[in-house]
């Protein structure tokens, strides 16, 4: 399951698992009188809501057929049964209209390409009463060859937690990180050279986020060219992000530095070795990227490394900055993901399509925290589930605690206030938004 969260130009709300965007996995149980077998589907909980158990669940025939028009299909052959067509030539809505007026209790259409949410006009989601869910062509094939013909299907959908412990796991990520990297800056506030600061203007703001948007439109765009793109400029960045947050920490641990001169110019070997490591793991990384099993762990260390170095490197100048900032964020979330539907062609916003990526490429953005939802019932057969926050619900409120990290310097605050009273309203707010988000759902 998939959800988005925010990076310039990248912007969408607070931690989001799949079940928020009306898509589930569920279960297709297959029998015969010998054996059963299940499967993995995904279905969209707004057109038909599946049984929660198995005893519940209708059991039916199952037939497969081609389902664009009635014609050719006799409603007695169909009756009661569920069907099984091929994804492509015509929208789903029209399969299930279909399908739906020829008798059949269930739809499942067999996919050969990744699996995405059923979606329709919402007018659409009232006209249908039956079941409708995406299975695996390679699944069909392979119950096809287990079973034959004398297949009897069920189809159910388990309740999921209203709480998975990889929330905790990742509001912790946030808060750690937030707080972390807006103690680095105040610290580095404190040693910077005023001819090395960069300050920001209104104008430079709003430039910078115009290349935010003018970005986004792009990667809706031409996303199988600009997705390889990000990739490999997340590789560099976070691999140099890696670097810098390591070497501050040996620095703060006084670790020997083991310097040699060739040719009049000064190596240091730690730096050497550190910058290899870096690289290392960043290679690794991009080429082991869609391993879901054990590359969250690498991607989001490199997220945190990515955000922390983020956050100190990138100062505002003062309070109207951060003001005007946040505002004209506020204005690009709403429009891009609230107002675009009402442009696109498929009714899906420019936000969302970019971050779930179109349906014939797998590969995703990697500007986002993942962990995987520690009571995903249906992990074994559709894969790993991720609760994911997107850099952007990190950096954001973190420029604002950095602000308040380096604004303690400058009024020589002992007991940085300002620094912690921004961090504890930083954890009140995501939590608040979490709450409001599942008071919602």
């Amino acid at each position: 399951s998939v959800s988005i969260g925010r990076l310039a130009p990248f912007n969408v709300s607070l931690l989001q698992s799949g079940e928020d965007i009306n898509c589930q996995e569920a279960i297709l149980h297959i029998s015969n009188e010998n054996t059963n077998k299940e499967y993995c589907i995904v279905y969209n909980q707004s057109w038909t809501p599946l049984s929660q158990t198995l005893d519940d669940a209708v059991m039916v025939n199952m037939t497969s057929t081609v389902l664009c028009n009635p014609s050719g299909v006799t409603p007695d052959v169909v009756k009661g049964k569920a069907l099984v067509v091929m994804r492509g030539d015509c929208d789903f809505s029209k399969k299930a209209l279909v399908a739906q007026g020829l008798g059949a209790t269930a739809l499942l259409i067999a996919s050969k390409i990744p699996l995405i949410t059923p979606s329709a006009n919402a007018t659409e989601y009232a006209k249908i009463n039956i079941p409708l869910a995406l299975m695996r062509y390679k699944d069909f094939i392979e119950a096809q060859q287990v079973f034959g013909e004398g297949m009897q299907v069920k189809l159910y959908a388990p309740p999921n937690p209203k709480i998975d412990a990889s929330i905790v796991v990742m509001l912790l990520i946030a808060i750690i990180t937030v707080s972390l990297g807006g103690f680095w800056s105040g610290a580095c506030e404190s040693k910077a050279d005023p001819k090395e600061l960069f300050l920001y203007s209104p104008l430079k703001v709003v430039i910078f986020v115009a290349m935010m948007c003018g970005m986004l439109v792009l990667m809706y765009f031409f996303y199988n060219v600009m997705v390889y793109a990000i990739i490999a400029i997340f590789c560099l960045a976070s691999a140099s992000a890696l670097f810098s947050c390591i070497d501050a920490v040996m620095e703060k641990l006084s670790c020997p530095t083991g310097s040699f001169t060739i040719k009049n110019c000064t190596f240091s070997v730690r730096s050497l070795i550190l910058a290899a490591v870096c690289i290392s793991v960043a290679v690794v990384w991009g080429v082991y990227r869609n391993e879901d099993r054990w590359i969250w762990i690498l991607q989001d260390f490199l997220g945190v490394a990515f955000c922390l170095n983020f956050l100190k490197t990138v100062s505002l100048s003062n309070f109207k900055i951060c003001v005007i900032l946040l505002s004209l964020l506020l204005v690009y979330d709403v429009f891009f993901v609230f107002i675009t539907p009402f442009f696109t062609k498929n009714g899906v916003s420019i936000m969302v399509q970019v971050a779930l990526g179109p349906d014939a490429s797998g590969e995703k953005l990697p500007v986002v925290m993942r962990v995987p939802r520690f009571s995903a019932w249906a992990q074994n057969l559709c894969g790993m589930q991720f609760s994911i926050l997107g850099y952007g619900d990190i950096i954001i409120p973190g420029l604002m605690v950095a602000y308040c990290s380096r604004f303690d310097v400058w009024v020589n605050s002992s007991k940085k206030i300002y620094f912690i009273s921004c961090c504890i309203g930083t954890q009140l707010n995501y939590y608040f938004i979490h709450c409001i988000r599942k008071l919602h759902l």
